[in-house]
């Protein structure tokens, strides 16, 4: 069973994505930023995060910069809902720094899902 990190400082949204995705069969875990990501990182075996860009402390375009360099296998899934610019903007910049995919905030359930399949291959 494939493990799922999801990243988000909105607890809500958060608690809602881990909820569909352990529905969906996933072993789930999360963080509320990028520093307890990486925490999390270290001591367990993950392979995929979905992270937020837009965070307190460690941003999430910082934590796929880390992950590119410690932790390549990792597939990534960037997400935001904007901020100071238009999330498009967050969003072209996480993928050229290697997130696999990205997608803007709201998320729907069967659009994360189907991106989570084409990146697990199946797992």
């Amino acid at each position: 069973m494939a493990k799922i990190l999801v990243v988000d400082d909105d607890e809500s949204l958060r608690e809602m994505l881990c909820l569909s995705l352990r529905r969906a069969g996933f072993d789930v875990i999360e963080a509320s930023d990028g520093n307890q990501a990486t925490k999390l990182i270290k001591r367990e075996s993950v392979d995929l995060v979905i992270t937020d860009i837009i965070m307190p402390d460690k941003e999430g375009i910082q934590l796929i910069i880390e992950l590119r360099e410690t932790k390549p296998e990792i597939k990534i899934i960037a997400m935001s809902g904007g901020g100071v610019v238009l999330s498009e903007l967050y969003l072209d910049m996480a993928k050229r720094l290697g997130a696999d995919r990205i997608i803007a905030k709201p998320v729907f359930r069967d659009d994360l899902l189907k991106m989570i399949r084409e990146l697990l291959g199946g797992r």
